[in-house]
Formats: structure tokens, sequence, C-alpha cells
């Protein structure tokens, strides 16, 4: 059985995000909490936030209460680009000049099959 969480519209690109999940891809649920948890970067946040999420909507439809949670592994997880907001700041002689602020949308599948 599996269970999916999605969080959508993280305000970080997907590259920066991509790096810090590409660390817990295919751990036990477990020891990928212990390591977000006291990871450095922003973007474990919202990765140990969506990782519980999970767990949480696997609990929710297992049919037996008595589940171990300490069996569930990250099945999959990845991030796809959002949308981007266009904004622009202002340069030297009148001029502008464009930023792109990119967005994230991040999926993660746990199951419990080894």
């Amino acid at each position: 059985m599996e269970a999916k969480s999605i969080t959508r519209h993280i305000k970080q690109s997907p590259y920066k995000v991509r790096k810090t999940l590409n660390s817990v891809r295919g751990k036990k649920v477990s020891i990928a909490l212990d390591m977000l948890h006291f990871s450095p970067e922003k973007a474990s946040v919202f990765i140990e936030k969506t990782i519980k999420s999970a767990v949480a909507n696997f609990t929710q439809i297992a049919e037996d209460n008595d589940t171990n949670i300490d069996s569930l592994r990250i099945k999959e997880a990845f991030v796809d680009g959002g949308p981007v907001m266009k904004r622009f700041r202002a340069a030297s002689m009148g001029r502008a000049s464009k930023l792109r602020r990119p967005t994230s949308h991040l999926t993660i599948i746990v199951s419990d099959n080894q």
C-alpha cells in the first residue's frame, strides 16, 4: 500500500529543492526525517513537512491501525517546476532588469513494500 502527498508553490527553485531531495530518496521515513530535521537548507523544511503529510495519509487509508510507521520507505520523490513570478528591478540609466522568481511542486510517495 502507498500514500502520496503534494506540496505546491514552494518559493524556491526546483534545482535547489532537488539537491536536498536526492539525499533522502529511497530511504526509510524515520531516517529521512532525522536527516532533514538537522539540515540547514531551506528546502528541508518543505520536504520534511511533505513526508509527514504522506505518513499521515498512509495511516488514514490503512485499514488496520497497527501499521508500523518505521517500516515505511520513500518510494518516489520528485520535484517539478511551478509558475515563475516575473518581476523587475531598477537598473542604472533608467533601465529595468528582469527578475525571475521560480516556484516548485514537490511530490512524495511513501510505501510499506520493501
